[in-house]
């Protein structure tokens, strides 16, 4: 039944990954120091999430994470369903390669959850730049708009991790909206008392390491909208900044969509028509969706078949 699904919704986005890969014979026209560029943001990206786990999971080897962080990115990029299929691969080559299978899954779920809430909480904080709206068209203002995010996503993180008062006002906001919308069912009551005790499921978790750990998860995030922002200086564009920060949540959003393998097409015609509503012409912004997919979705692929040869030699030697 889910092959069926996944097959259904590549049915109805292949238009949108057509195009996108269509437009792979313009890449010579990008010069390569940004195709360089694109590609060590893409690195420090995968480093930022390699630097998490390590916290997480509480150990100080790089192989066994960096190795099965790569072969899980791969397969769940591929296989349908494939955050579920990924963790599983993750878990399993963690073990293999001699961690303890407990913190594992409880390393593994916390890295999940700040990456999760990360991802949530950028459309939120990206809000006010896109009331503002009226900025010039010039990647300036693109990249120092998208610092200002991030740096109020790091101060809302330490917040949230070193106070109450912040997860208990989200959690009542968030259950008296639930509440209102949904007034057949039974009343929410401890949303907030629930927040709290994941928050400190979190903080138990990390000890002292939750500072790298919330610096790792906005870096995760920081150097993948660079990639965007590589790629759309590549083809030359001047975009309208509040809208390409907002291109970039939505394709976040649209990437965790399980309909397909890593929001494949989803994302592509999301991330298209957004860069199109921000100034960016539609050649032009179906080139940089396809460069900027070609390092975050395409070239991870064969990285992590290298990552699972390695971590088999690993294991047998």
């Amino acid at each position: 039944m889910w092959l069926v699904v996944t097959a259904i919704s590549l049915y109805l986005v292949a238009p949108s990954v057509i195009a996108a890969v269509g437009s792979a014979d313009r890449l010579k026209d990008i010069s390569p120091a940004w195709l360089a560029g694109m590609l060590v943001l893409q690195v420090a990206t995968a480093a930022c999430l390699w630097a998490l786990q390590r916290e997480t999971l509480q150990v100080r080897v790089w192989s066994p994470i960096v190795t099965s962080q790569l072969s899980s990115n791969a397969i769940s990029k591929v296989a349908p369903g494939g955050g579920a299929v990924g963790a599983a691969l993750q878990y399993r080559m963690l073990v293999e390669s001699g961690l303890d299978s407990s913190r594992v899954v409880g390393g593994l779920t916390i890295a999940n959850l700040l990456t999760l809430a990360a991802v949530l909480a950028m459309p939120i904080l990206a809000i006010p730049a896109i009331i503002r709206g009226l900025v010039p068209h010039d990647l300036v203002n693109v990249t120092l708009m998208g610092a200002g995010v991030f740096l109020l996503l790091a101060g809302l993180g330490a917040w949230c991790l070193a106070s109450d008062r912040p997860l208990q006002w989200i959690g009542r906001t968030a259950q008296r909206v639930r509440n209102r919308l949904r007034r057949q069912a039974e009343p929410l009551t401890e949303l907030p008392a629930r927040l709290l005790r994941e928050r400190d499921r979190i903080l138990e978790t990390l000890g002292t390491g939750w500072k790298r750990a919330l610096r790792a998860t906005v870096g995760r995030w920081t150097f993948d909208y660079l990639t965007l922002l590589a790629a759309l200086a590549a083809v030359g564009s001047t975009p309208r900044a509040s809208l390409v920060l907002l291109s970039f949540c939505a394709a976040q959003l649209l990437s965790q969509i399980p309909l397909t393998p890593g929001g494949l097409g989803f994302v592509e015609a999301g991330l298209t028509g957004m860069l199109t509503l921000a100034g960016v012409s539609a050649g032009d912004a179906v080139l940089a969706t396809f460069a900027y997919r070609l390092f975050s979705y395409w070239l991870p692929l064969p990285a992590g078949l290298v990552g699972y040869v390695l971590h088999r030699r690993a294991v047998e030697s």
